[in-house]
């Protein structure tokens, strides 16, 4: 049974309960978990129509989207600064219904984050309008409250520009849908919409003013992600004059020095900047290669004229100009966290640390705005079980705990190492990290869960590699760093599984393989499935349904080998994990790919 809530007010329920001889209620199983919960006696009907009260003055006690959830036996009431946080109580109060009702409950909340975000890679594989809403239908039961699209890449270019109309009628459509078949390709071909077996497609504006419109009525941002310097095979398909060469399938990058590039730029944005209302327009600017800047005797003639001594000063000049425009059009630059290169950043620009956690670290220290995202811990392309199991991924393992274990804001030494050694796969010491200055951990304003889309060609397949998963980044990034708890967390899974099905979501089933560890002179067992029993032996033989059920910590004297296995109504569910345990010498687990056996 999980335990009551300890908050000031259920402690003075349970006190009242224990006097009249009852036991308290156990708490419903929220994602993510609220700031303070009282839960009472007793149901409210289904059919009860919610009281709203919209208080700006609330502000000051809840945030913008906080809210105060009372449900009694004949009323709903749902008090908020904002529509926000009114939409953000009526997320709660749906997971407080079941079978007789709406629970009887106090919930006062807000989120630790003002961004909570999640990302679509819409380029390598097309999606549709209708799975782009089921998702944001998704997000929003989590409240998630920032939509990154990325709209364009090398994979092909998504978005209707009228000023340019060669980058959907040229580069939407490739040869191939097969990713690693066209990526190999010696010209990785793009063709025209007509051409048989021609994969891809684009949004119109009318979709795109339907996707904002339709995230906006749930309180969702929709940030664009339109890429500059690089990643921009597709553009140059139709448009070879803005590139150095002049020509299709050779750099993906930018000619630096070609002033065309900058009336594209202005144009394309200022249409980007009509479409999203977003205050943040994203623009990449990352993972530009240096090598035909190099050769283009344009873009080295602009380097002497400008005292430049090297290429990386190319991207941090065209990033400028970029920054220059948005700054024109009242909006504010974000890109991954190769902007930091930049030294003369608005403090408003936002970096989205993705090469592991120094990004965000590194730019909240320098007074930007950080959004963390590092893809070694927070990426749902990589593996979350067995590559001999699951379906081509990236790379790396991910599972659902190891993105709970991120702390968003690495402001000791300890919480630093302990991300970096998630990163790294290996014990990392506070001593060799870099850390956020404790004044400066405001400056990281939210999280974000990335699907990156080169080996998830369908759906449901990226249903499946996003969920439960982004359960895990929603509750990091609204429930107070107090309230996180991986047991508790766990225990809730299996009932959120039942919920996205409910919503047509292709989640992944919680893995069986059992995890074990030793620290502080303990051994540890469990599954991520809490409904599985972890049996094991210490004598060097198998697992079977009557060996020791793990239900606590425990010593050993000197070594030992722990071979565990889970079940479930006494059959083995997994396969027999073995770790060797030497007093003294911690085993804990970092997520290598290793972690399975082949």
């Amino acid at each position: 049974m999980k335990l009551f809530r300890c908050t000031e007010t259920s402690i003075l329920l349970a006190g009242a309960l224990l006097l009249g001889g009852c036991s308290s209620p156990e708490p419903p199983e929220f994602i993510p978990e609220p700031s303070s919960v009282k839960v009472l006696r007793g149901h409210c009907p289904v059919g009860t129509v919610p009281e709203e009260t919209l208080d700006p003055t609330l502000a000051g006690r809840i945030g913008e989207e906080g809210y105060i959830l009372k449900v009694s036996g004949k009323s709903i009431s749902i008090k908020a600064a904002t529509g926000a946080g009114a939409f953000y109580a009526r997320k709660t109060l749906d997971q407080l219904r079941d079978s007789d009702g709406f629970r009887c409950a106090i919930i006062q909340d807000r989120p630790r984050f003002a961004y909570r975000g999640f990302h679509l890679d819409v380029s390598r594989h097309f999606l549709d309008k209708a799975e782009i809403e089921k998702l944001i239908d998704a997000a929003a039961a989590y409240k998630f409250n920032q939509f990154h699209f990325h709209l364009t890449d090398n994979g092909g270019w998504r978005l209707q520009i009228d000023s340019y109309p060669l980058l959907t009628e040229k580069g939407a459509y490739r040869v191939m849908k097969d990713w690693d078949g066209w990526w190999k390709m010696d010209r990785r071909l793009f063709c025209d919409k007509d051409t048989p077996g021609a994969y891809g497609g684009y949004y119109t504006k009318e979709d795109i003013r339907e996707i904002v419109a339709y995230a906006a009525a749930r309180h969702i941002n929709v940030i664009p992600e339109i890429e500059f310097p690089a990643h921009s095979d597709a553009v140059f398909v139709g448009y070879p004059e803005l590139s150095c060469e002049k020509k299709p399938y050779g750099c993906g990058e930018f000619c630096a020095a070609e002033p065309r590039v900058y009336e594209f730029a202005e144009a394309v944005l200022g249409e980007v900047m009509d479409l999203f209302p977003s205050k943040v327009i994203h623009i990449g600017a990352d993972e530009a290669r240096k090598h035909c800047w190099e050769k283009c005797p344009a873009c080295k003639a602009l380097m002497e004229k400008e005292g430049m001594t090297s290429t990386e000063e190319l991207q941090t000049y065209m990033v400028s100009r970029i920054a220059e425009i948005l700054r024109k059009g009242g909006r504010t630059m974000a890109g991954w966290d190769e902007l930091l290169k930049n030294n003369n950043l608005a403090p408003e620009t936002v970096v989205y640390s993705y090469r592991g956690e120094k990004g965000g670290i590194r730019a909240a220290n320098r007074g930007l705005k950080a959004v963390m995202t590092p893809g070694e811990i927070l990426y749902c392309d990589w593996y979350q079980a067995s590559p001999e199991y699951e379906n081509k991924a990236m790379y790396g393992y991910s599972p659902i705990k190891k993105m709970y274990r991120f702390f968003p804001v690495p402001d000791t030494p300890e919480k630093a190492a302990a991300n970096e050694s998630l990163i790294e796969a290996k014990k990392v010491s506070p001593d060799s990290v870099e850390f956020i200055r404790p004044e400066m951990g405001v400056n990281v304003i939210g999280v974000q869960g990335c699907t990156w889309a080169e080996y998830i060609p369908t759906d449901g397949h990226r249903e499946y590699m996003m969920f439960p998963r982004l359960l895990a980044v929603a509750e990091i990034a609204w429930t107070d760093e107090g309230n996180i708890s991986w047991d508790n967390f766990r225990t809730k899974i299996p009932a959120h599984l039942e919920r996205l099905r409910a919503m047509g979501i292709n989640a992944y089933d919680l893995h069986n393989a059992p995890e074990v560890t030793y620290t502080g002179g303990l051994v540890r067992m469990e599954s991520e499935n809490p409904l599985a029993e972890v049996r094991y032996t210490l004598d060097g033989g198998e697992p079977a349904p009557d060996s020791p059920v793990f239900e606590k910590a425990f010593p050993v004297t000197g070594a030992v080998t722990v071979r565990a296995a889970s079940f479930l109504d006494g059959e083995r569910v997994s396969y027999i994990r073995s770790t060797e345990i030497v007093k003294g010498t911690d085993v804990e687990d970092y997520y290598p790919l290793t972690y399975y056996p082949s």
